[in-house]
């Protein structure tokens, strides 16, 4: 009887420590589960926030190009437009040097590929010291497309921009015939060091061997910081210095940012430039230039962003990775019309933001 009353205390004992287990356990499961979500859950949100947010960097030559300033109202005005069309919530991280210098540039490119944002677009200043920048951004999974001044051997995906062949042809086109095919001319080519540059310049001469009654200036090519003050002074300098200088080709619009750039009476010597930015088209109206080729610097910021943000949420990569954007041709006969295209941006810039 003794050993009986034992065993069955023993077996309640047994009942309960089995009890205690299995609530132990319980207890440790729920905690396992609670632990669990709390990890999971982060993730999910983290996720969803990216599908909600984009941030794209926008790296520029120089912010005293106005250029560069139209190409960044692009983007902005991209990022409202698209981010509602995808529902996506689009940053745009303007990084552009203060003064144009590729190294800037490069430090750039890493200071955002390490921040974590999706894509970059940029103008590359020297595409040899900026290729290793890209490449190096695209191997820690930014997105990077080149626009007005391209990295062709860099792991860009896309290049959107001016045919510059086309471009020099363009103006020299236009300037033989301001010229009745006669006379000898200059060509203000601003960093020596910029690829697109330097393809302008180069079709501009190549197109000059059409014209057997024209000629480039000895040392013609006139190289400078780009930037207004400084692109005006050069161009006085060496028509003080070479006065058979009878027709400029810009092929950047650089002296025409400014106010009373040239001082030689309107016609007197003529002036074919590239691009129609607001302050250039007061020098078609006064007669002192002749014509400007106006390459598409509002649309750059635009179709960059949407390029990417194509890339990054839909994986979209175009049919080609290089992109020409159009060239127009402003004369006084269109000036005016042409104007109404940067009220309509900057009202759209100022509507956006």
């Amino acid at each position: 009887m003794e050993y009986l009353l034992v065993h069955m205390s023993e077996g309640a004992n047994d009942e309960r420590k089995d009890l205690k287990i299995m609530r132990h356990n319980a207890i440790l499961f729920c905690c396992l589960v609670l632990l669990g979500t709390r990890l999971i859950l982060p993730q999910v949100n983290d996720k969803q926030g990216k599908e909600k947010s984009l941030t794209i960097g926008l790296i520029g030559k120089s912010q005293s190009n106005p250029v560069f300033i139209a190409a960044y109202s692009g983007a902005r005005v991209a990022a409202k437009e698209i981010g509602v069309k995808y529902g996506v919530q689009i940053t745009i991280d303007w990084q552009t040097p203060q003064m144009e210098n590729p190294k800037d540039q490069a430090l750039a490119i890493e200071r955002l590929s390490r921040s974590g944002v999706e894509g970059i677009a940029i103008a590359c200043s020297d595409a040899g010291i900026l290729t290793p920048a890209i490449d190096k951004a695209v191997s820690l999974g930014t997105q990077v497309v080149c626009f007005d001044a391209d990295a062709p051997r860099s792991k860009r995906f896309a290049y959107y921009g001016t045919d510059d062949i086309e471009l020099g042809n363009m103006m020299m086109k236009e300037l033989a015939q301001e010229m009745n095919e006669r006379g000898t001319i200059a060509i203000l080519a601003g960093n020596k060091n910029a690829p697109n540059l330097q393809r302008r310049v180069h079709a501009v001469v190549d197109q000059l061997k059409k014209y057997p009654s024209m000629k480039l200036l000895p040392n013609g090519v006139f190289y400078h910081e780009e930037i207004a003050e400084k692109a005006a002074e050069e161009v006085a300098r060496a028509q003080k210095i070479n006065p058979q200088i009878e027709g400029w080709i810009f092929v950047g619009g650089w002296p025409l940012w400014m106010k009373d750039a040239v001082k030689w009476k309107p016609g007197k010597i003529k002036i074919v430039a590239c691009d129609a930015l607001p302050d250039e088209l007061e020098y078609i109206k006064s007669g002192h230039a002749q014509v400007l080729i106006a390459q598409s610097c509002f649309m750059w910021g635009y179709k960059s962003v949407e390029l990417l943000v194509n890339k990054v949420l839909r994986n979209q990569t175009p049919p080609e990775d290089i992109m020409a954007a159009p060239l127009t041709r402003i004369t006084k006969e269109n000036s005016e019309e042409w104007s109404l295209n940067w009220r309509k941006w900057l009202l759209k810039e100022a509507v956006n933001h």
